[in-house]
């Protein structure tokens, strides 16, 4: 009986010696500004923000947000980063392709042929409010004869 106890006392000594010899794992290796920024405006993988719940849109600081109060707009970023939008009234596609413009992870470009795309779009996200600017210059923002859609833009949507 003696040696039964001493075997197993003998076994659990081991046992607990494995698990307390067992590497812990290090700290988690940090983020690239890129994979931050990356986060920031697509999460996990795909982050929806919108104009309900709080958001706003002014156009060269006039409030215009009864003009996209549906608006929505979804970043994707798995192995194409890509983005979709509804209820934009044409100032962005559909959907494309985006991608960070420059180095410093602060602006992105979307593709398309709408007035939004290809240009320069500075954001911030705290929270759950993802900021937006950029401006469309007359010359590119003509539908049909008119240019009704230029100005400097802000849309401050909301996580969904």
């Amino acid at each position: 009986m003696k040696t039964r106890f001493f075997s197993t006392a003998f076994a659990f000594l081991i046992f607990v010696s494995l698990i307390a010899c067992k590497e812990s794992p290090g700290p988690a290796p940090q983020k690239t500004p890129e994979q931050i920024a990356t986060e920031a405006i697509s999460g996990s993988g795909t982050q929806a923000w919108g104009i309900a719940g709080g958001g706003s849109v002014t156009r060269d600081g006039r409030e215009v947000t009864d003009l996209y109060s549906t608006f929505e707009l979804v970043f994707n970023s798995g192995n194409s980063k890509t983005y979709s939008a509804r209820n934009s009234n044409d100032l962005f596609d559909a959907s494309g392709n985006w991608s960070f413009a420059g180095s410093n992870f602060d602006k992105v470009t979307l593709t398309g042929a709408k007035p939004a795309a290809g240009r320069e779009i500075s954001f911030t996200q705290n929270n759950n409010t993802l900021r937006l600017e950029f401006t469309i210059p007359a010359p590119g923002a003509r539908i049909g004869n008119s240019f009704a859609v230029a100005g400097n833009y802000t849309f401050v949507l909301m996580k969904k």
